[in-house]
């Protein structure tokens, strides 16, 4: 019963991350990822992923790449 309600949770913000995500990209017109950073959902455009990335907010060696990949949602 408690993993149905996390599930449902879950999927409610997931739902509306990518609708967020969608909207922003639509409004701007670059390319936003929902991603799990630090236990919630964070809709970011690529270009603040590449500022964190050279400001050592990730583990060494991690590329746009390979955040892309571990991205619940890519837009576009």
């Amino acid at each position: 019963m408690i993993r149905t309600i996390k599930k449902m949770i879950f999927a409610w913000r997931f739902r509306r991350a990518v609708r967020s995500a969608n909207e922003l990209s639509a409004m701007f017109g670059c390319r936003y990822y929902v991603i799990s950073l630090n236990g919630s959902l964070k809709v970011v455009p690529k270009k603040t992923i590449k500022e964190l990335i050279r400001r050592k907010r990730f583990k060494k060696g991690v590329t746009v790449e390979t955040i892309e990949r571990h991205a619940l949602y890519i837009t576009r």
